[in-house]
């Protein structure tokens, strides 16, 4: 029997990727437990006996005079003709027979010990997978459950949702799958692995993978942009003067690129220059367009593209995607414009802040250039500041009170809005 429950251990352990300590903890826990509903009333321990290779399970009883509660003393007449150096007042030691327990007992130490085990090994591959959010992994898809896919990555099952799953792609029972951890739940019923094809960093990952300068960290992904299975942006830069940072990317007649390409089902990718200073950032994140002029409103992190007139089309792309991919990739605002809109855009704008009291033609175009579009924009200029925008054509004294003048016009304006908001 001994012999029995040690292999009973050492294949859990083995199979599950349980501590033999905890599983022995585990045994002890239920036959003890199993012991109190079965004897109620009576102070027990259960103890793992390594030499005996079982589990031991004692009663303990204080010596006394006269019994009480039988449950918990014994005579200490009794307690010499099981331990004769026995003294009043020692706690002693009397083991009972497992045995005892039944088969009812028995079911329920079965029982418990398998609760155990299933709770040790959730939390064993909640541990080791906790770790490894923002990562690849590759496994089988055993079955799909209202859209999602159940996927089976080794030691548990992952789950990729619909809502993760590239649009139109097709996966069945068997496929293999590539996906991207984008989360590791504790939940009830155990660890939940949620899987992502998605996600930005999906992309992030294959690149990686797929390019050896990435991993060597000579090349770095500045930030990625996508919009799944239809097209993508990624801007990079090379740690090394000698190394294209895009031609790395690209690989020997587009090799590495087409890789990454097949595995998004189709998913087009631009791979850009990141530049660190925004408005070029910006400017290659536009591409293919070609961009005429730049103006930044770095409060409102928002900057005015102007592009050819044959251009426009270009630069915002189909349904808007090429500039809903540049707005997520550089974290700026972009309202792109052709050369006529923007002339007229700018006119209407200038002859705005011709209403100012104080400001000239020449002023309203600097004010235009320094990227003010509103009467608050002007407002919130110190005297200082404005002076020195119009090369003293204004002194601070007349500053102030065009700055009182274009918050009076602000203000105007925006009670002006309120009311038609109600309306």
């Amino acid at each position: 029997m001994a012999s029995e429950l040690m292999k009973v251990i050492d294949d859990i352990a083995r199979e599950k990727g349980i501590e033999k300590s905890n599983i022995i903890a585990f045994i002890e826990e239920a036959i003890l437990t199993s012991a109190r509903k079965k004897f109620v009333g009576k102070d027990m321990v259960a103890k793992f006996n390594d030499s005996l290779g079982e589990v031991e399970l004692f009663e303990y009883k204080k010596v006394v005079q006269k019994v009480e509660n039988p449950d918990t003393e014994i005579t200490i007449e009794e307690a010499r003709k099981l331990d004769p150096e026995a003294m009043e007042g020692d706690e002693l030691g009397i083991k009972i027979s497992t045995q005892d327990l039944g088969r009812i007992g028995a079911q329920a130490v079965k029982q418990l010990l398998s609760q155990r085990v299933r709770d040790a090994e959730r939390e064993k591959i909640y541990n080791d997978y906790k770790n490894r959010k923002d990562e690849l992994i590759t496994g089988e898809v055993r079955r799909i459950e209202h859209g999602d896919l159940i996927v089976d990555i080794g030691k548990t099952e992952a789950i990729l949702p619909k809502k993760e799953q590239i649009p139109k792609e097709v996966f069945r029972p068997g496929d293999k799958i590539r996906a991207y951890i984008v989360d590791v739940l504790r939940i009830s019923r155990g660890p939940q692995i949620i899987l992502s094809r998605i996600h930005p960093g999906f992309l992030k990952k294959l690149f990686e993978l797929e390019v050896p300068e990435i991993a060597e960290g000579v090349v770095h992904i500045n930030a990625v942009a996508r919009e799944p299975g239809v097209r993508a942006k990624i801007a990079v830069s090379s740690t090394d003067a000698d190394v294209d940072p895009i031609g790395a990317c690209v690989g020997m007649k587009g090799a590495r690129v087409q890789n990454i390409v097949q595995e998004l089902r189709g998913e087009k990718i631009d791979i850009i220059p990141y530049h660190p200073e925004a408005a070029k950032f910006v400017c290659n994140a536009i591409a293919p367009a070609q961009v005429l002029k730049v103006f930044v409103s770095e409060e409102e992190k928002r900057m005015d593209i102007v592009v050819p007139d044959d251009q426009l089309s270009l630069a915002i792309g189909r349904k808007g995607q090429n500039v809903r991919l540049a707005v997520q990739l550089t974290g700026w605002k972009l309202d792109v414009m052709s050369e006529e809109k923007f002339s007229e855009y700018r006119k209407e704008i200038v002859q705005s802040f011709l209403k100012i009291e104080g400001i000239n033609d020449v002023i309203a175009e600097l004010l235009f250039t320094e990227g003010c579009r509103k009467y608050s924009d002007v407002a919130e200029f110190t005297p200082k500041e404005l002076s020195e925008l119009s090369s003293g054509l204004i002194t601070q004294k007349q500053a102030k009170q065009i700055i009182a003048n274009a918050k009076a016009l602000a203000e105007q304006e925006g009670l002006s809005k309120d009311s038609s908001n109600k309306k």
